[in-house]
Formats: C-alpha cells, sequence, structure tokens
C-alpha cells in the first residue's frame, strides 16, 4: 500500500463516522484509501462486498467477471439495476459504484479467472476477496494467494445459509489456507450451486457485508482476525457457528509455506 496526502475536506465529510472511531481514525482511513482490493465475481457476494468496500473508502478496486447481468441475478445482485440488463457485470457494478463515489479507483477485468492471469491479478492487489460460486476458482485464488503471500477472504452461499473465513497462512503456522479446511473438491454433483438449490436473496447480503468487514479489518490490522475460524450462518435458526480450523502441515496448498 502506498502513502497519501492528507484527506480533503470532501473526505472528512464522506468519512466522517471512520474519523471518530479511535480504532480507524484519520490514518486508518488514509490507509483504506491507499489500499487495493480485488474482489472475484460481481454476483451475489461481490455485489454487496463492493458497494460496501467502496462505501468504506478503499481506494482501488479490482473486479473480475466475465458474466452478463440477468434478470434472475437482481434477487439478490444489488448492485446491478434492470437498466443495465444484458451489460457485463464487471461494467454494471463499476456504473454503481461510480454512482456512489466517482473517486474510487475501478479496475476492470472482464474475463473468466483462470490459470492464465491468476498470478498477475492477484500479485496487483493487496487483499482478495472471493465471492465466486465454485470450488475450482477457490482453489485457483487459494493456491495464487499462498505463491503471492496474499491474504484471501472467502465467502460461500447455498439455501439458508453461508459460510466465510479468512486466509493467510504466510503470516505463521497458526493460519491455514483454504485447502487445509476443504482439501480437496466433494465429488461433482454432491454440492449444488444457487442455480441449481436456490438462495434466499438476503442471505448473500449477510455473508457479503461480513465479507466487507473481514476486509477491512485485514487492512486495517482491527480486532481478532477469522484466520483460523469458519463461521458458518444458519439463516433459518437466526444462529452463527464458529469451528476452529488447524493448519495442516501437509497441506498440498500451505504446507510448504
Amino acid at each position: 500500500m502506498s502513502a497519501v496526502d492528507d484527506l480533503t475536506d470532501a473526505q472528512f465529510h464522506r468519512y466522517a463516522r471512520h474519523l471518530i472511531l479511535d480504532e480507524i481514525g484519520e490514518a486508518g482511513q488514509a490507509l483504506l484509501l491507499a489500499s487495493r482490493v480485488l474482489v472475484i465475481g460481481a454476483g451475489g457476494l461481490g455485489a454487496p462486498l463492493l458497494l460496501y468496500l467502496a462505501a468504506a473508502g478503499v481506494g482501488t478496486l479490482g473486479i473480475v467477471d466475465d458474466d452478463t447481468v440477468e434478470l434472475s441475478n437482481l434477487q439478490r445482485q444489488i448492485i446491478h439495476a434492470t437498466a443495465r440488463l444484458g451489460r457485463p457485470k464487471v461494467e454494471s457494478a463499476g456504473a454503481a459504484i461510480r454512482a456512489l463515489d466517482p473517486a474510487i479507483a475501478l479496475e476492470l477485468h472482464p474475463e473468466r479467472l483462470d490459470a492464465r492471469n491468476v498470478d498477475r491479478l492477484v500479485a496487483a492487489y493487496d487483499l482478495i476477496a472471493d465471492g465466486s460460486d465454485n470450488f475450482a476458482t477457490r482453489y485457483l485464488v487459494n493456491d495464487a494467494c499462498v505463491r503471492a503471500a496474499r491474504p484471501f477472504v472467502s465467502g460461500a452461499l447455498l439455501r439458508f445459509e453461508g459460510q466465510l473465513s479468512t486466509f493467510k497462512p504466510h503470516a505463521g503456522p497458526a493460519h491455514p489456507c483454504y485447502r487445509c479446511l476443504f482439501p480437496e473438491a466433494p465429488p461433482a454433483g454432491t454440492t449444488p450451486r444457487c442455480e441449481e438449490a436456490g438462495i434466499l436473496g438476503a442471505v448473500a447480503g449477510v455473508i457479503g457485508t461480513l465479507q466487507a468487514t473481514e476486509v477491512v479489518k485485514e487492512l486495517l490490522g482491527l480486532g481478532t482476525s477469522l484466520s483460523g475460524s469458519l463461521l458458518i450462518y444458519d439463516a433459518l435458526d437466526t444462529r452463527f457457528y464458529r469451528v476452529r480450523v488447524a493448519r495442516d502441515p501437509h497441506c498440498p496448498g500451505c504446507g510448504h509455506a
């Protein structure tokens, strides 16, 4: 993260509720403005995540998504709008962020994340937030973050439940990676995707805003990190569960880290 100049008068007004927090203040807000965060996916999780990161003043947001906006997305992907149906999701998300704060620097990547581009994209940012909906992408992001020593905040959704954790094995032996938790993907067909099983739209908002909170905490070094824990949200019972996750010394992803 690079240094930024003193906050402008407009920034003092915009971020006033941050500045009066002793844990953030002017120095913390300046750090957020200097931060670069890459968000994988502008869908159910990426939508609230991007809006809250932009509102928080994260200075540069990268968005990776190769999809276009469809009518069925609007039940939960609140960054998009009916008027932008058919447009690339990165462009639609960018339009919403510019309407919220035109000073946020946007780096739009209308492409599918794959082995050819993942290392280049991950290395260009301070922190990666994953809102993808498949195991293959999560493993791809995890492994690139291990190689680049970047923290990785991951969320997942299905029906009335959500999961959230932070992975940063470069921080030491107490910190696992995604493969420590899920060494390999479940057999094909055993874990349905949202379009097959459904999702309560507001659950995406719960997990996406929690992701944004964890991203800000990691950028500023605030509070207790979710690294080493998996947070599970059950909307039907209105319960949160926190499960400890240990580092696997033989993990194929971070065992060498």
